[in-house]
This record gives structure tokens, C-alpha cells and sequence, in this order.
């Protein structure tokens, strides 16, 4: 019988925690200083807003792990000695394994700003950045979010229940523009300024003003603007959480360096989820994802590997979902910014609610790349199978009802549709 170690006790770690578990006998222990369980992180947002409390965001009762046999450890690891198999622990003690999995996550970016350090600055992405928001907000009257992404608009959402004023500083023209295409990134823009957020395209951070006792007082824009704020939220993007791996023998640049198996240049040691950086490429996809789905494959993939049957990691189609406020977001397959050179896509929004649908195709032979949708809810594996066959665009316009979940919608605005792609077509 192995002993199997994971470090991180998120969706990855967990992931391969519970399959390892399934597969075999072998001894499983999952170390972790953020939790003492398994969490569901994408929710934490909802404890902040009073929607939930924090014990709802265990997936699982905490008889679970010793039902099943998963021993849980809270600690900090330190350092790891690969060749002896010892982990070190920041209280002193150590812990051999036979096999380790780090799962070890994300951190929240910083660039060097003057004052990044200050109290009262800070990101989003774990449960002590949740306890600590509720400690910076309580006499917090306006907040400055830097970074135009996902938790950005997360976090702007959070504050505007507490009336908190908010100023967001987006360096692109429109919100998240550099992931979505112009017109749905204006249309998330306006719709984050509806809810009272002020919105400032084009801007980017100089430095954050302490006042006399070390807290944030203002920022200083790069068009020279001061903001007053209590508050500064740094959302700029995660990247992987490997600091204290950064000088041992273990691969790294931006993130674990892994192969298809998930495998390191370690013996007997993989990575798996926000942690893991590709050597290579998988489609068009980022060597480096934070992305919840992914990280799950991961833990079922080394899973496998682990007990008896070495596999190949196979994300598949790309997908993600999302919120902006109380618009819903999904994306199946690839729709850039800017269409490539041999792609064209197709845009409908609609004219009075913040509905809208893009869809990149090849121009040429007309297949169906991928598809954004925005406040219109579609069916996860209708898209995932049109995009495994490669359908041509017409025939996803006239079969799109099949993949809504709303059929009554696509039924009321389908002619308007089909009207507005013959249009694009002829603007070509």
C-alpha cells in the first residue's frame, strides 16, 4: 500500500483525492493551510452578499473524509526534499510520501505598484482574502477594483451590496475586452455601470497613496486622476502558486512544468489544476488555465494514472461560464477578440434586454468554431458535440433551439436572427 500526498485541498486535489479512493486501498492525505475542508471556492462571493454561510459551501459533511478513509491535514508545506520523498512543514514537522500530487492553486497577480502592500489592498481568491474583505470593508465607504476580469466584476458586485461606491479601472476600451469581442465587452461595460459602478476604459494604476497610518487613502491613475478610496481590489489575474518550489530541482517557469500525464521532471511526482503550466501546447488552448472544469479533469486523469492506468490528460472542447451582475455568460469553443484571418463572426444583441449571441465560423468552409452567449442559457453537451462534428454555421442557426434551454426565446427571435446573419453575410 502507497501513501499518496496532495497539497492543496481544492476541486484538483480533492478530485484525486475521491477517485484515488474509488480505484484502490492506498493510504491518501490531503495537506492544506487555507481550510480545514474542501470548499466551493466560485461561491465564496455568496457568504460575503449574505446569500450563504460559509458551512454551506461544503460540498461534502465532514464525516465524508474519514468515511472515506482521506486523512486531512491543516499546514503550511515549507520546502520538499525530492529525493529523500520528505515534506517539510512551517511548524517543524515532516512527512514522507510515495507518491505526491501538488494541487497547490493560484495567487493573486501584483506588478510592483507603490503601495500594493498597504493595508487595505488586497485580491480575491481565497478564504483568508474573504475574511480579510470582511475586515477592510467594515468602515470602507469606496473601493477602487483594479483590472477589467471575472473577479473584478465579482468583487464590484460584492461591494455594491454593502452601498459601498466603486471605481473600476479597465486598461482595455471595454470590459474584459481582451477576451471578449468589442461589441459584447461594451454591452458588459454599460450593463456594470447600471449598477452603479463607475467605469474607467482605458486607465490603468500609477501608484496607491498611503495616508499616515500605512492604510490605502487614494490611487493615482495613469491619466494622473486621484481617487479617494478605503479599499483597493487588485484583480489583475491569478498565476500559479509555486513560490516555495521556486528553488528546488522541480521544472518550473510560469507554472509546474508537466507532460500529457500530468508527469514533472520529479520521480513519482504530478501537478494538476491552477498550479500546472503545459510543455506542450494543447490546441489553442493557454499552457497556464485557471479554469474550475479543467482542474477536476485533472484530478480524474492523475487519478487514474496513480492506481494502475497511466492516461493522457484530454480537456476537450474549450468551455467556461460566468456572471456579470445577473447576466449569465457562456462560451463554447473559440470566439477571440478579433476574428483570425479566416474566421468571421456573427453578432446579435437584443434591443432592449442584455441579451446577446456571437458566433465565430470559418469563412470559407463555413464550420462552426464557437459561441458566446449572454443572458440566453444553452445546453453544455448539444455545443460540445456540434463542435466534436464540426456543423457549418447554418446548420447551428437552425438547430439552435435544440441546444436552449429557453426554446420560447429562440421561438420569438428566431426570424430576427436568421435576418441579421444574412445581413453580416452580405456586409462581407
Amino acid at each position: 500500500m502507497e501513501h499518496i500526498v496532495i497539497i492543496g485541498n481544492g476541486i484538483s486535489g480533492i478530485t484525486a483525492a475521491r477517485h484515488i479512493r474509488k480505484r484502490s486501498d492506498n493510504k491518501i492525505t490531503v495537506i492544506s493551510a487555507e481550510s480545514d475542508y474542501f470548499f466551493s471556492r466560485t461561491a465564496l462571493m455568496y457568504v460575503y452578499m449574505g446569500h450563504m454561510k460559509w458551512e454551506h459551501l461544503k460540498p461534502y459533511e465532514d464525516w465524508f473524509w474519514e468515511k472515506n478513509r482521506i486523512e486531512l491535514k491543516k499546514a503550511w508545506a515549507e520546502n520538499i526534499d525530492f529525493e529523500k520523498k520528505e515534506l517539510q512543514f512551517s511548524q517543524g514537522e515532516s512527512m514522507n510520501y510515495d507518491k505526491l500530487i501538488l494541487a497547490t492553486g493560484s495567487v493573486y497577480n501584483k506588478f510592483g505598484w507603490e503601495g500594493e502592500d498597504l493595508d487595505g489592498v488586497q485580491g480575491l481568491v481565497s478564504k483568508q482574502d474573504l475574511e480579510l474583505l470582511e475586515e477592510n470593508t467594515k468602515f470602507t465607504k469606496k473601493a477602487v477594483i483594479v483590472g477589467g476580469g471575472l473577479i473584478g466584476v465579482e468583487l464590484a458586485e460584492m461591494l455594491r451590496t454593502r452601498k459601498i461606491d466603486v471605481t473600476f479601472l479597465i486598461r482595455e476600451k471595454a470590459f474584459w475586452h481582451n477576451v471578449l469581442p468589442l461589441p459584447e465587452a461594451e454591452m458588459i461595460s454599460a450593463h456594470v455601470r447600471s449598477h452603479g459602478v463607475e467605469v474607467k476604459h482605458d486607465t490603468e494604476l500609477d501608484r496607491i497613496i498611503p495616508d499616515e497610518n500605512g492604510r490605502v487613502k487614494a490611487v493615482r491613475t495613469s491619466e494622473g486622476e486621484e481617487i479617494e478610496c478605503q479599499l483597493v481590489g487588485l484583480c489583475t489575474g491569478v498565476k500559479p502558486n509555486i513560490e516555495f518550489l521556486k528553488n528546488t530541482s522541480l521544472d518550473t517557469e510560469k507554472g509546474i512544468l508537466v507532460n500529457e500525464y500530468l508527469e514533472t521532471n520529479m520521480p513519482d511526482v504530478y501537478a494538476i489544476g491552477d498550479c500546472v503550466q503545459h510543455r506542450e501546447k494543447i490546441g489553442q488552448r493557454k499552457s497556464v488555465e485557471a479554469v474550475w472544469y479543467t482542474g477536476r479533469i485533472m484530478g480524474e486523469t492523475v487519478a487514474r494514472s496513480l492506481t494502475g492506468k497511466r492516461t493522457a490528460y484530454e480537456p476537450g472542447n474549450w468551455f467556461n461560464s460566468a456572471k456579470f451582475f445577473d447576466i449569465e455568460y457562456q462560451t463554447y469553443g473559440w470566439v477571440w477578440p478579433e476574428p483570425k484571418e479566416e474566421e468571421s463572426h456573427f453578432y446579435w444583441q437584443h434591443q432592449k434586454e442584455p441579451k446577446a449571441i456571437t458566433i465565430a465560423y470559418n469563412k470559407e468552409s463555413g464550420e462552426f468554431l464557437g459561441i458566446n452567449t449572454f443572458g440566453i442559457r444553452m445546453r453544455h453537451e448539444v455545443l460540445d458535440r456540434w463542435l466534436t462534428e464540426k456543423k457549418s454555421i447554418e446548420f447551428v442557426l437552425a438547430n439552435l433551439k435544440l441546444a436552449n434551454f429557453d426554446p420560447e426565446f429562440y421561438d420569438r427571435y428566431e426570424k430576427e436572427i436568421f435576418r441579421s446573419f444574412k445581413n453580416n453575410l452580405q456586409l462581407m
